[in-house]
């Protein structure tokens, strides 16, 4: 038996609802992240135990500790970021402009000379030491590298034969 009219347009006729229905499920375009020097910091719970060229993934609330904490992640699964270097801060009093700069400035000249000027799908960011950590001694920065739009597919860090000495 063939549909008459009115079957075809009570069909037809739900088609705009349903569409509309279906824009609600759709998931918005991925917007870049942007990571500051103030995402992770040396106070960060377990951001001391990586080491260069580890990955890990971004602070995540643990219940357990009842603190955001950072743990080490396989390079090789994903992560969210590699660490790729340290660089020493003079000693001196503590001056968050200046460490910053002085952070931004050595992580993005070791960004450089790995990459040899950089890639697209990379960006980086410095770890530095807080008023409190800096009272106890640590004068060293991490410097990371993260994608924008996403995880890290393994090791970001260039094969040595491609980085500069």
């Amino acid at each position: 038996m063939a549909p008459t009219g009115r079957a075809v347009t009570r069909r037809w006729g739900l088609l705009p609802a349903i569409a509309a229905l279906g824009t609600l499920f759709v998931m918005p375009a991925e917007r870049p992240v942007v990571k500051s020097d103030t995402f992770i910091t040396a106070e960060t719970t377990g951001i001391l135990l990586i080491e260069g060229g580890e990955c890990f993934g971004d602070p995540a609330y643990s219940p357990g500790a009842g603190e955001p904490i950072v743990l080490y992640t396989p390079c090789a699964g994903g992560a969210d970021n590699q660490s790729y270097g340290f660089t020493h801060v003079p000693d001196g009093p503590y001056d968050r402009a200046a460490l910053s700069a002085f952070a931004w400035r050595s992580c993005g000249e070791r960004y450089t000379e790995l990459w040899r000027g950089g890639r697209d799908d990379l960006a980086y960011y410095p770890i530095m030491p807080t008023m409190e950590t800096w009272a106890d001694g640590d004068r060293d920065v991490m410097c990371a590298v993260y994608r924008r739009t996403g995880r890290l597919a393994g090791s970001a860090l260039p094969a040595p034969d491609q980085a500069r000495p």
